[in-house]
């Protein structure tokens, strides 16, 4: 039994139905915090070990299995008892924070919001959480009520990998290698292209956006990303342009990355139009959201040369349905919304949790606070 953990026992003597004490305040000096996602035994401790003020409420029976690192969600089979689901929301209902939005599904959150007036905190373990907060059609008095976070951030590294994979095979024309290894055929020899000379397009700058520009700016490649703060500086972005002139400026690039998070000002802002001015062979890599790209464009661009290679991790409705055509194009790699996932992802969660619940109790700001008009 962890120090600072309640087992299942104690939480019935403590008849979890009901609060216990009063909601939480400043200058509170513990955190009781329901665990709403799975995580294996050692990111426990390892949450009580930086943070000895929180008490976390954990009932692993009443949570999916894990299936692998920072699986969240668990095992999609899982199902309570009537009785574990009561148990689960009478646990959720006498915290001050949660640790994961309760089965990651907006529709908990939106109960556990009503039903939990002590509720103070809501920490997502994905970076698009804010998202789910969206689709939980929260009033704004609960809105203001609840500080909700994100784990924005944690992705940017192994995204920003997966960035410099799709701008690689796009340079290198990877396509062309598989199709002359596959007939066994020589070929003759052609100039790739070289990435040191091209030119790249972040749209995005969030935490995913930084790291890429790190990544792409180590590669010798010239940097342009977009903000809304006209007089933004960073030192692995050459120029920052708005999104309103990203048309101006998208026919020069190379290379196009897309971190933008799903909200409505950008929904299918890739669209045909943008996609109309790229130039000749660009690279598209899509770390982002699906939502921000006119899927039926991008194939259309896909299939005339516009776009000679695509590197995409999110899709406008995942799974990608097997009709899509773009599983038959040649020139696109599909990667299953798995491209963030590494083997520390839920160290790194837990890690950023545990400094938020440190901020929380000492009343400092937290970080990555969801933006509660445009979700994100």
């Amino acid at each position: 039994m962890l120090n600072g953990s309640l087992s299942r026992a104690e939480l019935r003597m403590n008849g979890h139905d009901k609060p216990t004490e009063e909601p939480l305040l400043p200058g509170q000096k513990r955190l009781r915090v329901a665990v709403a996602n799975p995580l294996h035994e050692e990111s426990y401790q390892r949450i009580i070990e930086r943070e000895p003020r929180v008490t976390l409420l954990n009932d692993p029976s009443l949570l999916p299995p894990i299936r692998h690192r920072a699986d969240f969600s668990g095992d999609p089979g899982f199902r309570r008892t009537p009785e574990q689901q009561a148990e689960f929301e009478a646990l959720l209902n006498t915290a001050d924070a949660l640790l994961g939005i309760p089965d990651v599904d907006p529709a908990a959150l939106s109960r556990t919001v009503h039903a939990n007036p002590r509720l103070r905190w809501v920490h997502a373990t994905s970076a698009g959480g804010g998202q789910q907060v969206g689709r939980a059609g929260l009033s704004p008095s609960h809105l203001e009520r609840v500080i909700f976070t994100t784990s924005a951030g944690v992705h940017g590294s192994p995204l920003s990998e997966f960035v410099v994979l799709g701008i690689l095979c796009g340079a290198k024309d990877l396509p062309r290698l598989l199709r002359l290894k596959s007939r066994h055929h020589w070929g003759d020899r052609w100039m790739s292209r070289q990435i040191s000379t091209q030119k790249a397009l972040i749209l995005g700058f969030g935490g995913i956006g930084k790291a890429v520009a790190r990544s792409l700016s180590a590669l010798g490649m010239s940097v342009t990303a977009t903000s809304r703060h006209a007089d933004a500086k960073h030192p692995d972005v050459d120029r920052f342009v708005s999104l309103d002139e990203v048309i101006d400026v998208i026919g020069d690039m190379d290379a196009i990355v897309c971190a933008l998070p799903g909200t409505n000002l950008t929904e299918r802002i890739v669209d045909e139009r943008l996609l109309a001015r790229v130039k000749r062979g660009v690279t598209f890599i899509n770390v982002g959201r699906g939502s921000v790209v006119d899927e039926s464009a991008l194939i259309a661009a896909l299939e005339d040369g516009r776009i000679g290679f695509a590197a995409l991790d999110v899709f406008d409705v995942e799974p990608l349905p097997r009709t899509s055509p773009l599983w038959a194009l040649p020139n696109v790699l599909i990667s299953p919304h798995t491209a963030a996932l590494a083997v520390d992802e839920e160290a790194a969660v837990v890690e950023l949790f545990a400094d938020n619940a440190t901020r929380l109790l000492d009343g400092h700001p937290l970080v990555n606070v969801v933006d509660t008009v445009e979700f994100y």
